[in-house]
């Protein structure tokens, strides 16, 4: 499992390839920074989902990220194997609350999956490549499509609070910072050097979204529109905000666009969508109740949990009639 030297310097490399006689060294033998890419290698990615498939007995079709407060995502999965974080080899810990740091392998509306009960922020420490590792462990357990979920504050004035924007691209802030989970060299085994992004999101299950939504009666809740994510765990300045609308962001978060890039490296099918947990100020003001809080976002969160969930069954249920 994840060390605690590896846990206390999260820039390290991953269980027994933490050694320091493996580290790159440099002029006057000092350390380099290691690649992203080199900080789980296939073996190790393939050590963790060996792991996880003969422990479940299961090879899941569809793997589900559940943001902030979407935990009941994977409450809703039945006959579940339950694997903590701490407990799978090589795994990082979450260390943010509401994201109970469990993977829950099992099925449903008859699909085989597995959910990720809580997922791995920048802000905490960890690298891009540690932060995205468990979508290539997806897709080495047998996962083909990548269900990620967020909560995210709306920029669009759109918006209210408690709608579900679904993801149809992104504008990743992180990567014009030069930092990305593909870094380093590329293992062919994963993916293509330079992977196009282009057509990320599958618009076959957004339009299929849109349907569901229109079916729940919700359709006046869902949008569709253009997530951007920044590096956290600060809540983005009246200027970053302002700055984001005209690049036609309609919401921002903290996470997902690594995941999503790390999926389409490895050729998965991307299903994204941001529950919108507070309207983000675009204007200045004294006024303390317009200041982002987690409290907020978990509160709206826990409200929204059975329609998030609904909305994510049904298109499940969807695959698994139209592949079947």
């Amino acid at each position: 499992m994840c060390n605690t030297d590896c846990c206390s310097n999260p820039k390290g490399k991953a269980g027994t390839k933490t050694a320091m006689n493996d580290t790159p060294k440099g002029p006057n033998n000092a350390i380099l920074p290691t690649p992203e890419s080199q900080l789980y290698p296939y073996e190790v990615i393939e050590e963790i989902a060996d792991f996880i498939t003969k422990g479940s007995g299961m090879r899941p079709k569809i793997g589900i990220i559940c943001g902030s407060g979407l935990g009941s995502l994977a409450d809703i999965i039945q006959d579940p194997k339950i694997f903590e974080y701490e407990k799978i080899p090589n795994f990082p810990v979450s260390t943010v609350e509401g994201h109970a740091g469990r993977l829950v392998v099992g099925t449903l509306e008859g699909a085989t999956v597995m959910a990720m009960q809580g997922r791995f922020h920048f802000y905490e420490g960890y690298p891009l490549a540690k932060c995205s590792m468990p979508v290539r462990v997806m897709k080495l357990c047998g996962v083909e499509y990548l269900f990620a979920t967020n909560a995210a504050g709306g920029i669009n004035p759109r918006f209210a609070v408690g709608d579900i924007m679904l993801m149809h691209d992104h504008v990743n802030m992180l990567g014009f910072a030069g930092n990305s989970p593909l870094q380093g060299p590329n293992d062919p085994r994963f993916g293509p050097r330079f992977p196009a992004l282009v057509n990320s999101y599958n618009k076959d299950l957004i339009n299929k979204a849109i349907e569901i939504g229109k079916a729940m009666g919700i359709e006046s809740n869902i949008h569709v529109g253009v997530y951007s994510c920044l590096g956290g765990p600060n809540y983005e300045t009246i200027a970053e905000l302002k700055a984001l609308r005209m690049m036609g962001v309609d919401a921002v978060g903290m996470s997902t666009v690594h995941e999503v890039i790390t999926a389409r490296h490895c050729d998965m099918k991307v299903f994204a969508f941001s529950l919108i947990t507070n309207k983000c100020a675009t204007e200045y003001s004294d006024k303390k109740d317009e200041e982002a809080n987690h409290d907020e976002v978990m509160a709206v969160a826990k409200n929204r949990q059975k329609a998030c969930c609904e909305l994510v069954s049904r298109l499940i249920r969807e695959i698994n009639t139209t592949s079947a």
